[in-house]
Formats: structure tokens, sequence, C-alpha cells
């Protein structure tokens, strides 16, 4: 099995236009199992896309867990459509020209940058058994650019059943939805599927080793790293630098993140591939770096190469 997960900054990111392009012949290349995506946005004043034409590309829709059977009321991000631009339907369509069609899915979260619906994806090459999403944060504002979701995909994986979430974490230190709240109503959820094999991938906001903040939380809670399983790996740096959310000064609509003065400059492993079962992992390469691929976004991407059949079937969860 091979997952690829990377924040894309999508729309916001400069030279947009060729960074999606690049994007897309390294999943072409690479052709991944499952791929996550965060910051996936559109922007809110584009043309809708026509049904027939998502499903077409693979689109799957995705509800709220627990209400999947009713449109809930007030529930903004049930009812937005997946428009035009929408960096996931485009990423999609240029799969599908490239001869590698994939079932996706995306739910926004929030507005980003004052201008974009704002949320995250998933993408796979094998049939789908369920999606949905949950919220992580305790704000259900819309409008609150620090609303945030967790977006799942159920898929049947040579026999054994597997759970993938796309996630963006908050800070550890935000004083109104701190990284600890998120992760705890994250594994409230996940209680209920101890019995698959999970994996959590994306960006956490959580510099990797750093002791009493995320990294060490989730370690803690019985999820492995797969850097640290990887049987080869690179220096898993996947922020170069400063970006945004890491600035000790506003310089993006969405502010800084909160006590990040100090960050690190000579970059940061905040991006991950954690699971629940001691897997063989053959390898963990981060992508899109300049020297495994072109750079396409303010974060790179990190690969796996796994092999989930070898799973014992036990875990520390």
């Amino acid at each position: 099995m091979k997952l690829i997960t990377l924040n894309t900054h999508s729309l916001v990111e400069p030279d947009y236009e060729n960074k999606l392009k690049l994007f897309a012949e390294a999943v072409l290349r690479e052709r991944p199992d499952v791929v996550a995506l965060q910051e996936v946005n559109q922007s809110m004043g584009e043309p809708a896309v026509e049904q027939e034409r998502l499903g077409a590309l693979g689109f799957v829709e995705c509800r709220e867990r627990g209400t999947e059977s009713k449109v809930e009321a007030g529930a903004r991000g049930a009812v937005i459509p997946v428009r035009a631009d929408n960096h996931a339907y485009r990423l999609a369509g240029l799969l599908a020209e490239g001869g590698a069609p994939y079932f996706w899915t995306w739910v926004p979260a929030k507005i980003g940058y004052g201008r974009y619906d704002e949320g995250t994806a998933l993408f796979s090459r094998h049939p789908v058994a369920q999606t949905g999403w949950i919220y992580l944060t305790g704000s259900r504002d819309y409008k609150n650019w620090k609303t945030r979701k967790a977006l799942e995909m159920i898929l049947d994986f040579h026999g054994k059943r597997c759970r993938f979430f796309s996630l963006h974490m908050g800070w550890w230190k935000d004083g109104d939805e701190p990284f600890a709240g998120q992760w705890e109503r994250l594994s409230g959820y996940l209680k209920n599927a101890s019995g698959d094999l999970c994996f959590l991938m994306g960006d956490f906001n959580s510099p990797a080793g750093m002791q009493g903040e995320g990294w060490q939380l989730v370690s803690g809670s019985g999820w492995l790293d797969t850097y640290g399983l990887a049987a080869a790996k690179d220096n898993g740096v996947t922020v170069g630098g400063v970006i945004d959310g890491w600035r000790d000064t506003p310089q993006n609509a969405d502010g800084p993140a909160p006590g990040t003065e100090g960050a690190h400059e000579n970059g940061m492993r905040i991006d991950y591939i954690w699971v629940n079962r001691e897997i063989p992992v053959l390898r963990s390469q981060v992508i899109c770096n300049g020297i495994n691929g072109p750079v396409v976004s303010d974060h790179y991407g990190v690969m796996i190469e796994c092999e989930p059949e070898k799973c014992p079937g036990r875990g520390r969860l």
C-alpha cells in the first residue's frame, strides 16, 4: 500500500496552475492507493459543478457522522456544492485524463482567507465503502477560521477493512481551539473504529518529538508514527521554513499561530501518517520538496509504502 498526504495550500499558492499540474504528475507517477489533502479550497463565487460531471469523475458525497439520513439545519458545510475551481475536483480531472481515475470526497470546514470554501479531501484508487466527517473543534461557525473537521474514508484493501482520515489540526497553545481538545474529540470517535486498521494523515501543526505537546500526546495515546516504523527514511522535514500559521507577526488573513514565537526557521516535521497497528513500513519519504519532485505548496508531501496485509491484528490501542 502506498499513501500520500499533503497540505496543498491550493488556490492560495503562487503559480497555482503550474503547481497543480506538477502535483498531478507526481500522483500519476507514484499511483498511491490513498491520498489525503488539506487546505483544499474553492472560490466562493464560482459556479457549481453538475452532479453528473462529479459522478463521472468518481466523487463520493459525504455527510456528518450521525446525520447521514438528514441534512442538519444550518449545517452550511453540508450544502455547499463543489465549484468549478475546487482544487480536488480539478486534480481528479487531471488524474482521469492521465489514465488514473480515483474515487474522491471533499468537505468544507470554514471560510479561508475571507474568500474561499476551505476543507480537506481524500482520494482512493479502490472502491469506497463509506465516507463521513466529524467536527474536531468546539466551533461550528463556518465563518470562524479556526473551525476544523476530520474527513474519513473507509475501504476494503485486499480483504482488510481500513479507515483513512484527512486531518488539519490546530495549534497546541491556541487559547480558543487547542490541539488537545481537538484530539480528545477525535479520540472519542476513534474508539468506535478500534477493530479496523486506521491511518491518520495530514498536517498536525505539531513539531515531531516536541515533549509536552501534540506529537507526544498522539504517540502517548497509542498511535504509531510511520516515520519511526519505516525501514528506510529521509530527514522527514515537511516545512522548509516559516509558513502561514507559524509566523510571529500576522502575515495572512488567518493570522499567526498562537504561541509560535521562535518557529523553526530551518524546517519542521509537522505532517504525518499515523497508524493504530504495528505494520511493516518499507519506507517513508518526503516528496514535492525540490529533491523528490518540484515544490508545489508551502508544505512538502509525505509518502509511505507499507504492508497492511502483514498486520498482526493487534496494536497499542
